[in-house]
């Protein structure tokens, strides 16, 4: 059995103020590439995990053997089952990106084990038992549907806390709105050599120390998310969807992520903008930054390629994907 990933874009959360009942949000893209590629079979006991790219750091490695680990125990102990499962990973993308790894990886290594045993869940009933999607549904959401993708929080009932994914036990995020996204326009990411602006304790302290984001910062963001971003994708109008981005990296708790940032990140920003991409910004805590055009995308890469020559890094050029996993 064999299940290929996307991997997505997390472009901001909508409300870290809470004051009318909900907290987090979030908007989101489903990419192409990077994908994650990974082959499960039944074993008598315990869990093999084999990497089949060459040149991948000891760092990664642990870190998807971790997470690899902890997804298939969480969902054998709820199955009941005690056999064992081999794991071949056949294409990985890094962690810690901005790209949701974590999500996909521990969705997937679920996701197999359920069809290996003739059973089967979907997303937000899978991220539950292994533990994803407590802040952000839109990785979650990613894997089932793909897409240009909303979600709508949680209610402080169930998440009094203002919390990253990693460090909330709340379900994944309602699903509030999905659209197809045009497979026209060109998505540039750049992915600096430099670390995330913050993970774990880090990322925790963040949240705890500046939330809640003034009202006011809520209300500006969900007004270009209603009346500019949402409109833009149904309409096919880059413009306007470009011109969404660009604000929304000056508003809420995406001006904050970003101010953790090493300072090369606004150079690629910048100068991704000035090679004529409609819109540019950064995904989740970073370090990825992504572009949208629909033109000029060789002088836009080239100009990311070059802003990183110092620190080095990866372009990749992709596409948006409008459907969630494929299982082989």
């Amino acid at each position: 059995m064999l299940i290929e990933t996307p991997s997505r874009l997390h472009l901001t959360l909508i409300d870290l103020n809470g004051s009318i009942g909900r907290v987090d949000g979030g908007v989101g893209l489903t990419i192409q590439k990077p994908q994650l590629i990974i082959e499960a079979e039944s074993e008598n006991e315990g869990f093999k995990i084999k990497f089949e790219e060459s040149n991948l750091s000891q760092k990664l490695m642990d870190d998807y053997k971790d997470k690899i680990n902890n997804s298939a125990l969480k969902m054998s102990e709820f199955l009941n089952i005690d056999s064992g499962f081999r794991f071949k990973v056949k294409k990985t993308y890094p962690a810690h990106s901005g790209l949701g790894s974590g999500t996909q990886l521990s969705l997937a290594v679920a996701k197999l084990i359920l069809k290996l045993h003739d059973k089967d869940m979907n997303a937000p009933q899978i991220a539950k038992i292994v533990g994803r999607g407590g802040t952000s549904g839109i990785g979650v959401r990613a894997f089932d549907y793909g897409g240009f993708i909303i979600d709508g929080g949680h209610n402080l009932s169930e998440k009094p806390d203002f919390l990253p994914s990693s460090a909330s036990n709340a379900s994944p995020a309602p699903l509030i709105a999905k659209y197809n996204f045009p497979e026209e326009w060109d998505i540039i990411m750049a992915i600096p050599n430099v670390p995330a602006g913050a993970s774990g304790q880090k990322e925790i302290n963040i949240f705890q120390e500046h939330c809640p984001i003034p009202i006011e910062e809520v209300q500006k963001l969900s007004h270009v998310l209603l009346m500019k971003m949402m409109p833009a994708v149904v309409e096919k109008d880059i413009h306007s969807f470009g011109w969404a981005v660009n604000k929304i990296q000056d508003i809420g708790f995406k001006k904050i992520e970003l101010d953790f940032q090493d300072p090369i990140i606004n150079e690629i920003i910048e100068n991704m903008r000035s090679e004529g991409a409609a819109g540019v910004g950064m995904s989740s805590f970073g370090p990825t930054v992504y572009a949208i055009t629909d033109n000029n995308t060789k002088n836009i890469s080239k100009a990311a390629q070059n802003t990183m020559k110092d620190v080095g890094g990866k372009v990749i050029i992709t596409k948006a994907q409008n459907n969630g996993v494929k299982l082989k």
